[in-house]
């Protein structure tokens, strides 16, 4: 008998435990492993040209443990197909004639930005997940598919919270299956009933058409007389990439078509009512807490979840929680792809490099025009903000949508640019490109005298989910011991403490726009030095110069008799992160390592009104903001601060990145910089006392 009739004959649970799903933790290896294991792949042939025109679709099946091959399968081999492509035929017909099993291969349901028949560099990126299906696949009622077998089996059973909390993070992050979702689009006023249209010719339709699509209506309007119906078309439709159902003679006074990019999740809570034939907004809707009226014979109908015109035989499914669908559609069936380190990730992984690919698209898809961005800085803004879709300008206008902050007065109505706070391997002033930019549509972090789009992300709630990952982020950067710069990790010896306090002082560029927007009375660091000492006479305080002052790039200097009359101790060239676990306290005007020393759990006492200060973290001596009035958890705040606000690009990989690929980056060590900027960098270090000269 062979590999494929065997297992077609075991039982659900049986099969589960074959096929390994999901992978386990030793199945999620970088591709240099797979790679050297290639002789344990299970060969897979294939007859559709999208497996060798596509990488990604190829890489992931690879990932997954199948070696994608061509010609005649043997025994023991299987054939992989292309969900219901035209070309399907062809695989089914190999299988059939050499009684070799069948893989169905099929987009997972959170895929991509946008569809696959788009066009463009994201489109042509490919999809985040992929089911490998040896069961069936799940748009073909006729038969059991590998996520009916796995709500079926009981494999869900201990899954129940991870798939609540899965939910909740799908709807709170407006993730769907494709997600060119424009935020600026208001849904239609609620009350109304949603009518899902879908594109012609659909696997999941089974051959229905347009009759069903108005018979489905047509129930729609008995079932809700009068009410207003609102059609919504599939985002391939929007796009004019394939014909729907439904045109404008289908619509009675007082219906709308829903055309435009928004997120399900709003049009969901609008909806008093919800119509399907198999579409996935369908499924989202039973998500979403909706019992849908379903015409097709989808995945998710015949489990007592959707009011099903046309029932699956009795035998089939039977009654599930959302909890169980979901566990098998996105946590279990999917095998999601982690393509900044090109190996298998989980759901979260997935989810989290999605968000990143979204907002950058969102802030991105029109392009932009960029002013007052220095020459040694464009090559990474552009690899950041669209590539292509970006150019720059010379000349303040009001078409300027990008600028570096420090000139937004030129160009107000321009989305603002800054550096991150986990930024690179090595010092801006010294030409080293950053992992992380802020890009602030409202005002930008350093000026405390307008609102910023952080001070809105610090100030909103925030999910349970959300804060255990901003944990778990915090924790790595705290044992991998980051900062902002990560310049060297020697620690010097610090004076004995005797019983004192010891506090740091860390010293700050003095014409930083941080300081000439927040600052309080003191503005200078010998006046910050000066105020630390007459405030705490008795404490040990340890001064550290700002790096950029040390290398003589930026002004801040204090007088060495002055230093030696304040302070007990300099720590020169010193990483922040060698003192931070030695010292008591942190004293300053507006330094974000205030911010670093607040992550690590040390009181903070702040002379201005920096970012991170006026949230009840700090004690507060400067001129904090009357609208400052949240009181976030510390979790919250690194939340807002390093995965809501920044956007994080790969060096690697070129791709829009989470935070936790950011900070692997930084934990492996400096980026490769190129010749010119390490001749560039050379040269101004040679030339500090003439600055000007680079800082236009």
């Amino acid at each position: 008998m062979s590999v494929g009739r065997r297992f077609c004959r075991q039982s659900p649970a049986a099969r589960h435990r074959q096929i390994r799903w999901p992978p386990s933790a030793t199945d999620i290896v970088p591709s240099k492993d797979t790679e050297a294991a290639g002789a344990d792949l299970r060969r897979l042939f294939v007859y559709n040209g999208g497996f060798w025109l596509q990488p990604r679709l190829r890489r992931i099946v690879e990932l997954a443990g199948w070696q994608i091959r061509t010609g005649l399968p043997d025994t023991g081999d299987s054939v992989g197909i292309w969900g219901a492509s035209p070309t399907a035929w062809r695989g089914r017909a190999v299988a059939a004639r050499r009684g070799n099993p069948l893989v169905t291969i099929e987009d997972a349901f959170l895929r991509s930005v946008l569809p696959g028949r788009a066009k463009g560099r994201v489109a042509r990126r490919g999809p985040i997940g992929l089911i490998i299906d040896p069961v069936g696949v799940h748009f073909d009622p006729s038969r059991p598919s590998l996520i009916e077998e796995l709500v079926s089996s009981g494999a869900t059973a201990d899954l129940h919270q991870r798939a609540r909390d899965g939910i909740k993070r799908l709807k709170a992050l407006d993730l769907s299956k494709y997600n060119a979702h424009d935020r600026d689009i208001a849904p239609p006023d609620p009350g109304y009933v949603l009518v899902i249209d879908q594109t012609r010719c659909d696997a999941s339709l089974m051959g229905a058409g347009r009759d069903a699509f108005l018979t489905m209506l047509n129930v729609a309007r008995a079932d809700h007389p009068g009410q207003r119906i609102v059609i919504r078309s599939h985002p391939e439709t929007t796009a004019g990439l394939r014909p729907g159902h439904f045109d404008a003679s289908d619509l009675r006074p007082g219906d709308e078509f829903c055309t435009s990019n928004i997120s399900p999740w709003p049009l969901l809570d609008g909806a008093a009512a919800v119509y399907a034939m198999t579409s996935q907004l369908g499924y989202e809707a039973v998500l979403a807490g909706h019992k849908p009226r379903i015409f097709g014979q989808p995945f998710y109908a015949g489990w007592g979840l959707t009011e099903d015109q046309h029932p699956l035989p009795p035998d089939r499914r039977g009654p599930a929680s959302v909890e169980d669908i979901f566990a098998a559609s996105h946590l279990l069936a999917p095998v999601w792809y982690d393509p900044c380190n090109d190996r298998l990730t989980d759901f979260d992984g997935a989810a989290n490099q999605m968000l990143a690919e979204m907002r950058a698209w969102q802030q991105d898809r029109h392009g932009h025009l960029a002013y007052g961005m220095r020459l040694w800085k464009r090559r990474f803004i552009a690899d950041t903000f669209g590539g292509n879709h970006l150019r720059f300008t010379a000349n303040p206008s009001p078409k300027v949508t990008l600028t570096w902050a420090s000139r937004a007065a030129e160009v107000p109505q321009a989305i603002r640019v800054e550096d991150g706070f986990l930024r690179s391997r090595g010092l801006g002033a010294a030409l080293t490109p950053p992992l992380s930019l802020i890009a602030d549509d409202l005002g930008i972090y350093y000026d405390p005298t307008r609102e910023s789009r952080l001070e809105r992300l610090i100030s909103s709630p925030i999910r349970p989910a959300a804060e255990t990952r901003a944990l778990r982020l915090l924790a790595t950067i705290s044992k991998a011991g980051l900062t902002k710069y990560n310049l060297g990790t020697n620690p010097m010896p610090l004076p004995e403490r005797d019983g004192r306090r010891r506090i740091l002082i860390p010293g700050q560029v003095e014409d930083d726009a941080s300081i000439l927007l927040g600052g309080g009375a003191e503005r200078t660091n010998l006046a910050l030095l000066e105020r630390v000492r007459r405030d705490n006479p008795n404490a040990i305080l340890i001064y550290k110069p700002h790096p950029d002052v040390e290398a003589g790039l930026r002004p801040g200097l204090i007088a060495p008799a002055d230093l030696a009359r304040l302070a007990d101790h300099v720590a020169r060239n010193a990483n922040p992160v060698t003192l931070l676990p030695r010292i008591d306290e942190v004293w300053t005007i507006t330094s974000t390592l205030g911010f670093e020393a607040l992550l690590r759990g040390i009181h903070v006492v702040t002379l201005g009104a920096p970012f991170y200060a006026g949230w009840g973290l700090t004690r507060d001596l400067g001129p904090i903001p009357a609208r400052r009035t949240a009181r976030p958890s510390l979790a919250a705040l690194a939340y807002a601060c390093l995965i809501a606000y920044p956007r994080y690009h790969d060096p690697k990989s070129g791709l829009p990145c989470p935070p936790e690929i950011a900070v692997q980056r930084l934990i492996e060590g400096p980026p490769d910089q190129s010749p010119g900027l390490r001749a560039l960098a050379k040269l101004q270090g040679a030339l500090s006392g003439h600055s000007w000269i680079w800082r236009r």
